[in-house]
């Protein structure tokens, strides 16, 4: 069994995040740079900042709803970095409400499973 690295997220947003991905069979948390991630055959589609920022992978029609509708942004894993093309930032308020981002992150796990596999290097 590996062991998880130490996390520099915030608590209490880590606990949220990892309330939604336990909400959602089939999905486990990654870890890498001090933060947690999902991922599958390579291609990541959720992460958390170690700023505490939640970032689901979205196909472009859900994405432009989800941006519209919970009047968010492109997720930015730090805010000096460029915002991610496929990825919405989940706004706090609606990271709470576990039952109502469910269904986004299994679209996003969905959508991923579509993506072209990444090769792995070790």
């Amino acid at each position: 069994m590996a062991t998880k690295k130490a996390s520099n997220v915030p608590p209490e947003k880590l606990m949220l995040y990892q309330r939604l991905l336990d909400a959602v069979p089939g999905i486990a948390s990654k870890s890498n740079f001090g933060s947690a991630y999902t991922a599958v055959n390579g291609n990541m589609y959720s992460m958390i900042s170690k700023h505490g920022v939640v970032g689901i992978r979205l196909p472009e029609r859900a994405r432009a709803a989800f941006l519209e509708e919970y009047d968010t942004m492109l997720f930015r894993g730090d805010p000096s970095w460029p915002p991610a093309r496929e990825f919405v930032a989940v706004p706090d308020r609606l990271l709470e409400e576990t039952e109502r981002v469910r269904p986004y992150l299994e679209l996003s796990y969905r959508y991923a499973q579509t993506l072209k596999p990444k090769t792995i290097k070790r």
